[in-house]
């Protein structure tokens, strides 16, 4: 592994070995944490994770030693984090996946796993261990991995091939009889309990993961693959039926002894008189039960299922949304008033019957819910657009009650629900603000609960989007609570939240003023231009400039420090903020203060001069009205290290020649500008 490699050592700043560094350890905490492995290719899995975490051992000596890395070492390392991103897809394809398909596909999936440790071999061939001042147990333990990895073998577990072929023969079976009368389902559950199929819920899943599954395989060719997943579903459905559900069993024998039907995915209603229904509507049947659902509620995540079913997911300690595997943040269960109206109508148009005690009850319970604003005969008539209106209204007015009256965990769940029912679209927005739940939002702004400001402040933000809002969010004093936020939020996500808030905010003219005149708020959003993410800069940044639009302003952000920060973010590549900087910065210039503060900044011109060249097409027009103010204020001086550039002219004819109204008078100016001083002194360029 060290032979023939030179001693050469990289400059530190030369190449990125500290973050590289850092992004490997990351990724190699996240594969070795992984809380559950999957039930198909454990072995591989396992032995990865292994061999991954006597790496991450070496990583983390060599980012304590903190010194200079060989170019090959740097090669070796960014390999190596090429290889354990594909480690870390592939095992989570494997977990979050179909057990049946990756059972289907074991040889292809071991392989996948046996070109990665290849992979990691090949890399490690290039790593100067001799030239890395590590410990001589870890020198031996990945000189050994090594080793290993050079000549490994393809490994497919037995077992799994076994449950493969058994798994294959009962498909072989079912299809060659084309009746589901001739499977052996002791078999089938015995075969899925090994692979952790062992209630009813666990079957939806996987016929939803494979469901899934079909779709990736559709329209690439895989007819073959299409097929297989198809009998997976048929099979997981029919054995749920049979193994499960003695009455839904006799159901479905029922069904085919009447009809070649496909398989049971849509199974017919009789009534009392054995009258023919239509087929049910898949929007209204259960993702669990699959059946018509009877009293529909929708949970954390947004999806829909009826209430019997989900109560006995959540019951049986699922924490987890079945259809979408996402984690529910609560298990409160709300009514969906449009869907359930919607499936009263299909019902009587359809003849399909109801108990006439169930449809009592449904109307009661609607009515308790709805605080006596539903009467019986509501639902006959309400159109779907009404009744998701009203839903919302009732939903909204439910929320909000809990704001004013709930302890705080339910205060909590609240803030999060008005916060997801804000993002969804305009009218939800108003509706939300009617029932009057923006000052109580406003009043959880102070709370030291991490989760509910959070999910206050993003409230509020979406709230804001609707222009009628943002009235109704400065009449409830809410500014000053959003600064508070912005300036000591719980998380940097509470305060990206309220930058961007007193952006949206601001984009009515009089709310600039009134916001650029709180003394906090203007030095709050440059600190979150130093301190935040990525998007937290972009949202400083695109509220200063709005700010800024104000002309009492201007001063007020450059007496906060902004231009220094400002320019320092257009030397930050990372940063991806570059446009929005300038565009400021162009700003402030129209001010005195301005001025004379980013005439102080001497690096400022080459920086300007580099973005003419590389910079975006809004980035250019910025740099020239920029150096134009600087080469009219400061002279033959600012022109004279323009003309030092010459590189920088021809973007300045392609944009006198091309460019916006305002980009072509700029560069026309500047040229102008730059041929005056080019005459009066020749000597300069």
């Amino acid at each position: 592994m060290d032979a023939d490699l030179s001693p050469l050592m990289a400059p530190s700043g030369l190449l990125p070995a500290g973050s590289l560094l850092e992004s490997l350890l990351h990724i190699c905490n996240e594969v070795t944490c992984m809380e559950k492995l999957p039930s198909v290719q454990i072995r591989n899995a396992s032995t990865m994770i292994r061999r991954i975490k006597i790496l991450s051992s070496l990583f983390e000596e060599i980012l304590e030693i903190n010194r200079p890395l060989p170019p090959s070492a740097i090669l070796c390392l960014a390999e190596l984090f090429s290889v354990f991103r594909r480690v870390k897809f592939l095992i989570l394809g494997c977990k979050d996946g179909s057990c049946l398909w990756g059972l289907i596909q074991t040889q292809f999936v071991s392989n996948q796993f046996h070109v990665l440790v290849k992979e990691m071999g090949r890399a490690l061939d290039i790593l100067p261990l001799s030239l890395l001042n590590i410990t001589v147990d870890t020198r031996e333990q990945v000189e050994l991995l090594h080793k290993q990895a050079k000549r490994v073998d393809l490994f497919i577990d037995p077992r799994e091939l076994q449950r493969r072929e058994e798994l294959l023969q009962i498909m072989a079976n079912e299809k060659k009889n084309n009746s589901n009368r001739f499977v052996d389902f002791g078999k089938v559950k015995e075969t899925l309990s090994c692979l952790g199929l062992r209630n009813p819920f666990e079957y939806v899943e996987e016929i939803l993961k494979l469901e899934v599954e079909a779709q990736k395989q559709a329209g690439t060719g895989g007819l073959i693959a299409r097929s297989n997943i198809d009998n997976l579903i048929s099979l997981v459905s029919y054995s749920k039926s049979y193994i499960f559900d003695d009455e839904e069993s006799e159901k479905t024998k029922q069904h085919h002894k009447q009809s070649s039907a496909s398989i049971g995915r849509n199974y017919d209603t009789c009534s009392s008189s054995q009258s023919v229904v239509h087929n049910i509507p898949d929007e209204f049947r259960c993702p669990i039960s699959l059946d018509l659902m009877r009293d529909p509620v929708i949970v954390a995540s947004g999806h829909t299922y009826d209430r019997n079913s989900i109560a006995q997911w959540i019951n049986s300690g699922h924490y987890t949304c079945p259809k979408s595997g996402q984690r529910l943040l609560h298990m409160a269960l709300v009514p969906n008033y449009a869907l359930k109206s919607l499936m009263y109508q299909w019902c009587q148009e359809n003849n399909v019957p109801s108990d006439e005690d169930k449809a009592s009850s449904f109307l009661d319970s609607e009515s308790k819910n709805s605080k006596g604003k539903l009467c019986d005969n509501a639902v006959d008539h309400l159109s779907a657009a009404k009744a998701g209106v009203d839903a919302i209204k009732m939903t909204a007015e439910f929320l909000v009650g809990k704001l004013a009256t709930g302890s705080v965990e339910i205060q909590g769940q609240a803030a999060y629900e008005l916060r997801l029912l804000a993002k969804t679209g305009m009218n939800n927005r108003g509706i939300i603000a009617e029932a009057g739940a923006i000052p109580f939002l406003v009043t959880l702004l102070s709370s030291y609960d991490p989760r509910i400001q959070e999910n206050a402040v993003t409230a509020l933000l979406n709230l804001s989007i609707y222009d009628n809002n943002k009235i109704l969010i400065m009449a409830a004093g809410a500014i000053d609570s959003i600064i508070g936020v912005l300036e000591s939020g719980k998380t940097m996500e509470a305060r990206e939240n309220a930058a961007a808030s007193i952006f949206s905010l601001s984009m009515i003219d009089d709310f600039k003023g009134t916001i650029g005149a709180r003394p906090r708020a203007i030095p709050a959003l440059v600190g979150l231009l130093k301190e935040g993410s990525t998007a937290g800069k972009k949202d400083a940044a695109t509220a200063l400039f709005n700010l800024a639009v104000y002309n009492p302003n201007k001063a007020s952000v450059v007496v906060a420090g902004a231009v220094p920060v400002l320019v320092d973010l257009l030397m930050d590549d990372k940063a991806g903020v570059t446009d929005d900087a300038l565009s400021v910065l162009s700003l402030l210039f129209g001010c005195s203060e301005g001025l004379e503060e980013i005439r102080k900044c001497r690096v400022l011109v080459p920086l300007l001069i580099e973005l003419l060249r590389f910079g975006s097409p809004k980035g250019k027009e910025n740099s020239i009205a920029l150096l134009l103010g600087l080469c009219k204020d400061g002279g033959e001086e600012v022109g004279r290290r323009l003309l030092l550039n010459p590189r920088s002219i021809p973007s300045l004819q392609s944009f006198a020649a091309d460019g916006s109204l305002r980009a072509r008078r700029k560069a026309d100016a500047l040229l102008r500008l730059l041929n005056r001083c080019c005459s009066q002194s020749p000597n300069s360029v």
